[in-house]
């Protein structure tokens, strides 16, 4: 059987339940490192890694070996144990159902690594709600009947 060559950029997107402000600063590079080791352990490629206290972005490339929702199940479920176990967060963790999912070409790495890597500067501009709306225009994903997230409106400044 011939080998497989693919080159697939995925962007990915998820919060924690009710998008609550739980991922704390003091444990949120373990859960990046954690997570990044769930990514590499599945054999896939981790560019950049990021977020904000309400939610996670990773862009990776993907092997076509495994479908996207296996492998955000995954990240997902393993990631949850490790915040719990470790009791990382005060609260009881849970990732909210759902998640989103972008695609790009090889000529958009180095800037969606840069916005990636960035979240946080980024975010003193623009909300998450409105920046994850605009980027659903972008790629032409209508909200319809599909509910993105549940959004609460969280004051990160506090």
């Amino acid at each position: 059987m011939a080998d497989v060559f693919s080159q697939v950029y995925i962007h990915l997107a998820f919060a924690p339940k009710h998008r609550e402000a739980l991922i704390h600063s003091a444990w949120e590079e373990p859960l990046h490192k954690y997570i990044t080791g769930v990514i590499q352990q599945r054999d896939h490629k981790l560019l950049a890694i990021g977020g904000m206290p309400d939610h996670v972005r990773i862009f990776i490339g993907q092997k076509p070996s495994e479908s996207i929702s296996e492998l955000v199940k995954e990240m997902k479920n393993a990631s949850n144990v490790f915040i719990n176990t470790g009791k990382l967060s005060r609260f009881k963790f849970d990732w909210q159902n759902g998640y989103s999912v972008f695609s790009h070409s090889r000529s958009q790495v180095n800037s969606v690594c840069k916005y990636i890597l960035n979240q946080k500067e980024h975010h003193r501009k623009k909300p998450f709600k409105k920046e994850f709306l605009k980027l659903c225009d972008d790629f032409g994903i209508e909200g319809g009947r599909k509910e993105f997230f549940t959004w609460f409106e969280v004051d990160l400044e506090k």
